[in-house]
């Protein structure tokens, strides 16, 4: 199956075609109809801020896996959402794959996890009607089908909503780099101390994380509900270090379409988290006083908390 849907995605990027299924992604919002035509489509006067990250909200239920263009991504968020569901957000600044998605909804956390960024680009596919004035008055660049319609097409071997994909290259010619990153994460030694662990998982309501440890690879290699999660090139989804970050998350303003409560994940202030890196886990404390700054790891006697390079997933997970 990842070998077709690989096909399948490479097909669609040289003929640069949409199917014609565009319905609304899960009815948020307002949504324009995908350009039938890549050249010119609606919107061509938005264009990503290419000084800053991009940052893609991603599909993550089951009929949306296997994943594209996860594996580039420098950082992937893991937020709840409705239902006891679980959605992701990659983001990009060292490099850009072909391909990336399939792309979802915003939601209301989205707009304080990305402050921590200069002007970040969002793309994404559709939101709650209440919650569009709030990304429109956010400091960031929202790309969608709607404004951007060339940078997106349908797959054409999976149903709507789990088709959408976004063709990063259309929105900026390069990646901003590495400086972009201004998540507060710092990279190097691995601190003393730690507990030798093979294994971590994290569950939602109706989601689950494992996270287990590759000597192999020198990687958390990472399962998604019980699943090993690959992308569609069939390569294994790994991340040099994983951080659980305990985290309230209350109830937001926001509803679904079928009146489900959108969980709001509270990501500044302080607590406590798991890193695990080169097989160990390092129970520390997180702090990130306001919306416009990093989020910093320390162990309890104050001292940073320097990440493995490569990948870093961060999931939040509820304190209480």
């Amino acid at each position: 199956m990842a070998g077709l849907l690989a096909a399948a995605l490479t097909a669609s990027l040289a003929a640069g075609c949409t199917t014609s299924d565009e319905r609304r992604d899960d009815g948020r919002g307002r949504t324009s109809p995908l350009s039938s035509s890549n050249e010119g489509g609606g919107g061509n006067e938005s264009r990503a801020n290419s000084a800053s990250v991009l940052a893609v909200k991603i599909d993550n239920a089951r009929a949306a896996r296997p994943h594209t263009g996860l594996n580039a991504a420098d950082v992937v968020y893991v937020e709840q959402v409705e239902g006891g569901l679980s959605r992701l957000m990659a983001v990009y600044a060292t490099k850009l794959p072909k391909a990336i998605g399939p792309v979802r909804s915003a939601r209301e956390s989205d707009l304080e996890l990305l402050r921590q960024f200069n002007r970040p680009t969002l793309a994404f596919s559709g939101a709650q009607g209440k919650l569009l004035p709030l990304i429109d008055n956010a400091p960031l660049q929202a790309v969608t089908p709607g404004n951007a319609a060339d940078a997106y097409f349908r797959g054409k071997y999976r149903r709507s909503p789990h088709n959408l994909y976004l063709r990063p290259h259309r929105l900026m010619a390069s990646a901003p780099g590495a400086h972009a990153l201004t998540t507060g994460f710092r990279f190097g030694a691995a601190p003393a101390g730690g507990k030798a662990t093979t294994s971590q998982t994290v569950r939602y309501f109706a989601a689950r994380y494992t996270f287990t440890w590759s000597e192999s690879r020198h990687r958390w290699l990472v399962a998604m509900d019980g699943k090993a999660a690959a992308t569609t090139d069939g390569k294994r989804v790994a991340a040099g270090t994983v951080v659980v970050q305990y985290v309230k998350v209350r109830k937001s303003a926001f509803h679904d379409s079928l009146g489900k409560n959108t969980p709001f994940t509270e990501t500044v202030g302080s607590g406590k988290a798991r890193v695990l890196r080169d097989g160990r886990a390092y129970d520390v404390n997180w702090k990130r006083p306001k919306a416009t700054d990093g989020t910093t790891f320390t162990t309890k006697d104050g001292k940073r908390v320097n990440f493995q390079h490569g990948q870093v997933w961060v999931v939040y997970a509820n304190a209480s």
